[in-house]
């Protein structure tokens, strides 16, 4: 049997052809696949290049908005506070209306009940008056005896009795 070499035995002929095949699927790959996994490569940079600016770009405008939201609640909140304040101070004027009105009720059922009173203090004089004529003629007439005619003694009685009462008055 010939002595061949073990596969794995470094040679000078398989040395020599593992560098001629080396540099040749070098030079194809170099042709061929690495301008497309540098482009590849290039573009995914890019790519995610972009996405980092798209997304400090968000991210001020999100930022942005936040603020504005901000200022938006802060006015929703002063405007809020003013509607508060104006219902308050609309409260506090209709409170003060209806005290105002309800005093003026009371002053004008006072003031009616004095003229109540008041008319009602006149007829009472004037049927004690009456009374009192009445009174006084039935006395008169028991004092002469007879009977004077009822109309004329009621006018002489109501006379005099009206000029005791202007020179009480006067």
């Amino acid at each position: 049997m010939q002595n061949l070499p073990a596969p794995f035995q470094p040679t000078l002929g398989v040395a020599i052809w593992t560098w001629i095949v080396f540099i040749l699927l070098f030079i194809l790959l170099a042709k061929t696949v690495f301008p497309a996994i540098l482009k590849a490569t290039t573009d995914r940079e890019a790519r995610i290049k972009k996405d980092l600016e798209d997304a400090e770009r968000l991210r001020n405008e999100t930022a942005a908005m936040v603020e504005e939201q901000r200022q938006l609640l802060a006015s929703a909140r002063g405007e809020a506070t003013a509607i508060v304040a104006e219902a308050r101070e609309a409260a506090e004027r209709e409170r003060a209306t209806a005290v105002e009105k309800t005093r003026q009720e009371q002053e004008e059922l006072l003031h009616r009940a004095r003229r109540e009173i008041e008319a009602e203090r006149e007829r009472a004089v004037a049927d004690i008056r009456r009374e009192a004529i009445d009174i006084a003629i039935s006395a008169a007439g028991k004092v002469v005896g007879a009977r004077l005619d009822a109309a004329a003694d009621r006018k002489i009685v109501e006379d005099y009795i009206a000029s005791i009462a202007g020179g009480a008055r006067g």
